[in-house]
């Protein structure tokens, strides 16, 4: 390819008609010959400013009860602990700071107005539709609750979940009708704690699958109820069933009494008899014994033991007897001074 000379030479002397770009000479001069507005002190004012937005902007503090959650470009880093910390510049690091260390708490079915000595709350109609809930024998109940949490895992709270506060209100909400549709009435009234237990453990199991980076400390119930328009029928209902519930008490108060007294002296009569049975047992042995070891005896000394069997009798009877008198039955008379009457007038 040749060169037109003759059409370059023209453009540079500027008559061929077309732009003549700027020599780099030009350039120099013209950048030199531009002044900026104010004195060199402005200029360095401006400088410090810089600095000093660009500086304020890399020194953050974090408080006591916080962490900082850092981002560069929008993209996770780092956690910042408690204190002063150092960070790049605003618009290429971005610190969050998330509250790990304090309790929040969530109320349902009533909002606090203001808390104090006299706490005011705001009209528990107004919010009837988050504590209004069904039982579980298809009775409806009023069932008003706060849970108390903090944030365990800054990371999943702030990049798991788009909206926290609305999910967990929203699990809460659906955790606690479960519980509750699985009890009855009186258990809903009579057994918060164990209600707020039971809701506690499985609002945690909610919360954990959904990464939402929560930790439920407390789940605290307030007096549940019945609504209004069902109170008067409630009630009797109830005193209904305190007076079934004070007859079975009577019944079984009786039935305590009368039933252990019967068996005691069912008991005591067996007792007895089976003691008699033995002394018995034991008596006729002792008798049986003692007659074959005389038996035996007699087999062996006849005569001796014949005696001895005599005397042992006559010691037995005789004394039994009284005082008495032995007469030949060969005397005729009996002496005039002998006197046979006893003092009474009886003989013997």
């Amino acid at each position: 390819m040749n060169w037109d000379w003759e059409k370059l030479k023209k453009q540079q002397d500027g008559k061929g008609g077309g732009p003549v770009p700027p020599k780099m000479d030009d350039l120099v001069e013209k950048f030199k010959s531009v002044k900026l507005p104010g004195s060199p002190l402005v200029i360095l004012l401006i400088v410090l400013v810089v600095l000093i937005v660009l500086g304020s902007s890399m020194f953050y503090t974090v408080g006591v009860d916080e962490v900082g959650v850092v981002q560069r470009f929008g993209k996770y880093v780092r956690l910042a602990q408690p204190g002063l910390n150092f960070k790049l510049p605003s618009g290429i690091e971005k610190v969050t700071k998330v509250r790990v260390r304090h309790i929040f708490k969530d109320e349902f079915g009533f909002r606090t107005l203001e808390a104090g000595v006299r706490t005011r709350y705001a009209s528990a109609s107004a919010y009837l539709d988050e504590s209004l809930m069904l039982t579980g024998d298809l009775n409806v109940a009023v069932v008003p609750w706060v849970t108390q949490y903090r944030i365990n895992d800054p990371y999943k709270y702030l990049f798991k979940v788009q909206d926290q506060q609305v999910t967990l209100r929203d699990l809460a909400e659906a955790t606690m009708r479960r519980v509750i549709g699985d009890r009855s009435i009186n258990e809903v009234i009579s057994k918060r704690e164990e209600i707020a237990a039971a809701a506690t453990l499985a609002l945690q199991k909610e919360l954990d699958e959904a990464e939402l980076g929560i930790k439920v400390v407390t789940i605290e119930m307030k007096k549940t109820n019945v609504p209004e328009a069902v109170q008067p029928s409630f009630n009797e209902v109830n005193q209904a069933i305190q007076e079934k519930e004070q007859m079975i008490y009577q019944a079984k108060k009786a039935y305590n009494k009368v039933i252990p007294e019967a068996r005691g002296n069912a008991a005591k009569t067996i007792k007895t008899a089976q003691g008699y049975a033995i002394s018995v047992l034991n008596a006729a042995e002792g008798d049986a014994g003692r007659f074959s070891d005389l038996y035996n005896a007699y087999k062996d000394a006849k005569d001796v033991t014949r005696r001895r069997l005599f005397l042992d009798a006559m010691q037995q009877i005789l004394p039994k007897m009284g005082k008495k008198f032995i007469i030949d039955e060969n005397q005729k008379n009996v002496l005039p001074l002998l006197n046979l009457e006893q003092p009474g007038g009886e003989k013997k």
